[in-house]
């Protein structure tokens, strides 16, 4: 019997998703949740389960195209069915181990091992995508690329090359054909670097930017001039977590009345803690960094500023206090700004907090955060120390009323103790909704944070 799978709510309200990679092909015969796809959200990459055990017998869209949810997605020939399958379970579904496809995006449900995929064609496949995740204020986390060694097959044209999905998007924004790049370099994964080693071969030689290719997009990066003088000019599409970021800060920023005050702090304290719960950790030990003891900070002074922790419901006409910290951590990824969210933050100690943040970064940089756990935050943090960034203005998640950015960490001279010495200095910037903090709370709050950082040894023991 013949039945179509319909694209499902991958999330709350998503309406739309972007196909990253097809793990199956017309005319390959699948198990009940085996991996077809990986799709991108406006929230997260993630993995598309089979609903089905059957045939493919049609792909109805292409690596690339936006699919929208409750669009015809895969064809199936199901053998010895009578009845209609039923619908897709929405988001919030829950599917009991073993009695069904798990259609929420991030992996098939428990079965006897991980889902099955197809036997790769030769000089096809992919290997886990990579990002960089702005986790600690000493500490930026560059994931390399994978490396594995497989036999060398050339690929021809119609096979797909082995690249990770962040090197496919860059490739084809660049307009460069990775089939003519892996018949350069053999059947091995083609990294970034070797994107960019073609493109500039093609340059050198004159053969333009899409040699090779007769549909390839406009570059998102590195336009080059036109040989006649001409001015180029760059066309990135707008999807992704790229278009729900821009769509929810421009949400936030003309709905709450954003007010930021800045304090800089003398953190040397701080600094002489990590050291010393590093020098002393095990091997196996969660890593302890500012972010980590900012963020215990944040949680013991909420418990004093329930403002900073609520939200505006206007259509009741109240102020709703969350007595509970759901705290978001901002991360920079190669797809653009997402904030994970470490569910009941106030109810761990360092060590606990410090493991969750080091789970977050490494989700983050896998680039498959549960859409699940992007939403609910109720107050954030973001590390623009990472960057070498003192200070900023940053703009509130939607539903939330205070946003915190960390600032570098820097060696200044600075008054300690009625004389000049060289000490630790950071400057916080905090961001909150004027609707529901005044500038008086605000001030407070900030001092409260900075409180615990000038003296967290006896802070922490309150946590």
């Amino acid at each position: 019997m013949k039945q179509e799978f319909l694209l499902p709510d991958l999330g709350e309200g998503l309406t739309e998703a972007e196909i990253v990679q097809w793990l199956v092909a017309e005319g390959d015969t699948v198990t009940l949740n085996q991996t077809l796809a990986e799709v991108e959200t406006a929230k997260a990459i993630v993995e598309l389960p089979s609903p089905h055990a059957g045939v493919i017998t049609s792909l109805h869209a292409a690596a690339g195209d936006v699919v929208l949810v409750g669009a015809p997605l895969v064809g199936f020939e199901i053998e010895g069915q009578d009845a209609p399958a039923p619908e897709a379970p929405a988001s919030t579904a829950e599917v009991e181990e073993g009695s069904g496809p798990n259609l929420v995006g991030y992996g098939a449900a428990p079965s006897n091992g991980r889902p099955q995929r197809r036997a790769r064609r030769a000089g096809a496949g992919s290997v886990a995508s990579t990002t960089t995740v702005a986790a600690d204020a000493d500490v930026r986390v560059a994931a390399p690329h994978d490396d594995i060694a497989v036999a060398p097959a050339p690929p021809v044209r119609g096979e797909r090359p082995r690249s990770t999905p962040p090197v496919r998007a860059y490739a084809k924004g660049l307009g460069v054909d990775l089939v003519l790049v892996a018949a350069e370099l053999g059947d091995r994964v083609i990294t970034r670097a070797d994107v960019d080693a073609y493109r500039e071969r093609l340059v050198q030689r004159g053969d333009g930017q899409t040699a090779g290719t007769t549909d390839a997009p406009a570059p998102v990066a590195t336009p080059v001039r036109a040989a006649t003088g001409e001015r180029a000019t760059t066309r990135i599409p707008v999807r992704g977590v790229r278009k729900h970021t821009a769509e929810a800060m421009v949400q936030s920023a003309f709905s709450a009345p954003h007010v930021t005050t800045f304090y800089t702090v003398d953190v040397t304290a701080t600094s002489e803690l990590i050291a010393s719960l590093r020098a002393t950790a095990k091997p196996d030990a969660p890593r302890i960094g500012v972010l980590t003891v900012v963020a215990k900070a944040v949680c013991l002074a909420l418990a004093s500023f329930p403002g900073l922790n609520a939200r505006w419901d206007g259509e009741a006409g109240e102020i709703v206090q969350q007595h509970f910290v759901d705290l978001g951590i901002a991360a920079a990824t190669e797809r653009g700004l997402i904030v994970p969210i470490i569910r009941d933050a106030e109810r761990m100690p360092l060590g606990e907090l410090a493991a969750a943040v080091a789970e977050l970064t490494r989700t983050a940089r896998s680039g498959k955060t549960p859409p699940a756990d992007l939403i609910g935050g109720t107050f954030s943090l973001t590390n623009i120390g990472v960057f070498g960034i003192d200070a900023g203005t940053p703009i509130l998640p939607p539903g939330q009323t205070g946003i915190l950015a960390l600032g570098a960490v820097r060696r200044l001279p600075w008054e300690h103790k009625g004389e000049i010495a060289l000490r630790d200095i950071m400057t916080l910037s905090l961001s909150f909704d004027h609707r529901i903090v005044d500038g008086a709370e605000g001030a407070q709050f900030l001092m409260a944070v900075a409180d615990v950082l000038q003296e967290p040894g006896r802070a922490m023991l309150l946590g």
